[in-house]
């Protein structure tokens, strides 16, 4: 037969060692790999010259704006974004404009994005106001449900425990998953007015009204609700080692949960934040530098299953303020991700091996996208082809995302995507995004 596609003289990460290989292409899939001598012929082959080979990341919280908000991010914006950084697939949020909560706003959003999407894209949607309908949306191809917990988004009382149980349970008959931000409520409404009524407008107010017990008291809640539901649950963005004690305990009992947390949990800290600014301001904020020391322990225990980029773009004019209650919290991170994590590789603080099942191998395996987030035959070939070596200063205003703007922004990195192939096509070819709008393809949701 003749293959599409062989790319040869690769290093490839494959079942848990990096292999010198060649990798063969059809239909958009892996068809072999092994030696140059054993692979087919095909119709093209591309040298790489000894590059390191990756599963595209697959990034499981991701705010592609588009429709009300298209001025922030649109999907080819956003999808030229993740491709840029070796991203694969992504799992766009519902919170839109018009939120994405009904089955008719999901069967628009994925009918518009299907015309501008480079990347694999699937969609969340946040759980309507009558429970009746959460098995309509689920049949037209929602991937997960997310639940806002620190404010009113979607059409649950989010206040209210017997509503959130019903909710969980008709995902878990589903086999749907649930996603939360968790952050109480109530004491992050109640914060904010004592801070604005004291006229405490500054940074420093809006750490203490998103404080870590903020957080941790959700999480909590949560996990008791998904635990009476039988739900299976995700834990968006921990910040505090609480947390991850929490979701760990949780783990060791049986309820099936899972967690993520951001490169910018991981590698800031809320000194920094007073010295970087609004732009960083996020929710949850940057904790600590002793918090954020938690966060790698947990990642080193395996009790954070993965990393998501929250890649959340605003206008830069949004993100400057001397009131910070008016900042819009929020940081681009699908270009910053790899790079990031692959400069911590080069540092030791990670193998190669974390960074794979981090960004790839388990947000798959979480949200049931078969045939992502790892290399073997058969697999979806969506490859990030990775240099290594190549050591470079992040600049903001390079980026393809239309938010221009980083906390990481001048920061020295080691190592980044230098083409990214997406079901055997290549679409960003050392930071040129080379597709069409309309090459990528909407996922829908088949349970997990």
């Amino acid at each position: 037969m003749v293959a599409d596609l062989v790319l040869t003289d690769a290093k490839a990460y494959v079942k848990d060692a990096m292999v010198e290989c060649s990798i063969a292409v059809d239909e958009g899939r892996i068809l072999k790999i092994g030696r140059e001598t054993n692979m087919p012929t095909s119709d093209e082959k591309m040298r790489l010259k000894g590059l390191l080979v990756l599963p595209g990341l697959v990034d499981v919280h991701v705010h592609l704006r588009d429709e009300g908000k298209s001025y922030k991010e649109d999907f080819f914006s956003g999808t030229a974004a993740a491709a840029a950084g070796g991203v694969t697939t992504v799992l766009d949020m519902p919170n839109n404009e018009p939120v994405t909560m009904s089955a008719e706003a999901l069967r628009n959003r994925m009918r518009i994005a299907e015309s501008r999407v480079i990347v694999n894209v699937g969609f969340y949607s946040e759980f309507p106001s009558k429970t009746s309908e959460i098995g309509e949306i689920r049949r037209i191809g929602a991937i997960a449900f997310k639940l806002f917990m620190g404010q009113q988004i979607g059409g649950l009382d989010i206040n209210s425990d017997g509503s959130l149980k019903e909710a969980f349970e008709s995902a878990a008959k589903l086999k749907i998953p649930v996603a939360v931000h968790a952050e109480d409520n109530g004491m992050v409404r109640k914060a904010e007015e004592e801070l604005k009524h004291a006229g405490h407008n500054d940074l420093a107010a809006f750490l203490k009204a998103h404080s870590e017990r903020v957080e941790a008291k959700a999480v909590e809640r949560a996990l008791g609700i998904a635990k009476l539901a039988r739900a299976k649950l995700h834990v968006c963005h921990v910040s505090t080692g609480d947390s991850v004690r929490s979701i760990a305990e949780a783990k060791k009992s049986g309820l099936p949960v899972t967690c993520e947390v951001t490169p910018h949990h991981l590698l800031l800290s809320s000194e920094e934040l007073r010295r970087i600014g609004p732009v960083a301001v996020t929710v949850p904020p940057v904790r600590e530098l002793q918090t954020a020391s938690s966060l790698w322990d947990g990642v080193r225990n395996g009790w954070i299953d993965m990393v998501g980029s929250d890649h959340a773009p605003h206008l830069l004019s949004e993100k400057s303020s001397d009131v910070v209650w008016q900042i819009k919290s929020g940081i681009p991170g699908l270009e910053t991700t790899l790079p990031l994590l692959l400069t911590e590789v080069s540092r030791g603080r990670l193998s190669l091996g974390d960074l794979v099942r981090l960004t790839a191998e388990n947000p798959a395996k979480a949200f049931g996208l078969n045939g992502k987030g790892s290399l073997k035959e058969g697999s979806d070939a969506d490859l990030a082809i990775v240099d290594l070596k190549d050591e470079f200063r992040i600049d903001a205003s390079g980026f393809h995302s239309k938010a221009k703007y980083s906390p990481f922004d001048g920061r020295n990195v080691k190592g980044r995507a230098v083409q990214t192939f997406v079901k055997g096509m290549l679409v960003m070819d050392k930071g040129e995004i080379v597709a069409k709008p309309g090459s990528g393809c909407v996922l829908r949701g088949r349970g997990v």
